[in-house]
């Protein structure tokens, strides 16, 4: 699914327009040495987490202990909202606090030096 497909709006509480993000690589990944695939950022309070295909699954953890259902991709290029309640994309988020993703020489997955040789391996499909 795209972005363009299925959309919704967000609840008004649920994006926090002026909150920078909580840095440029998952957070709780950073915190106990593990690594990621791709990056998302809580529109509500700016944590970033892994996505549900890195092994830590952190993006979503979050949402479901926190409440904060709406992340933002902090990958390069990508400006796509999603709502994990809704199971789908927003429409019309709105710009957040620089910055609006990692660091585009960032490695993918990351950070380099924690990533397994068989990662592909390791993500959830």
């Amino acid at each position: 699914m795209t972005p363009s497909e299925n959309q919704g709006t967000p609840a008004a509480a649920a994006i926090d327009p002026a909150v920078p993000p909580s840095g440029t690589g998952c957070a709780a990944c950073d915190a106990n040495g593990g690594w990621w695939f791709h990056l998302r950022r809580c529109a509500a309070c700016g944590r970033i987490g892994c996505c549900d295909s890195s092994p830590g699954q952190h993006a979503s953890a979050h949402a479901a202990a926190a409440g904060h259902d709406v992340v933002r991709s902090f990958e390069p290029g990508e400006e796509w909202f999603w709502d994990y309640a809704k199971e789908q994309y927003v429409e019309d988020g709105p710009q957040l606090a620089a910055p609006q993703s990692h660091p585009a020489d960032q490695s993918v997955p990351g950070p380099a030096e924690r990533v397994p040789s068989d990662w592909r391996d390791r993500l959830n499909r």
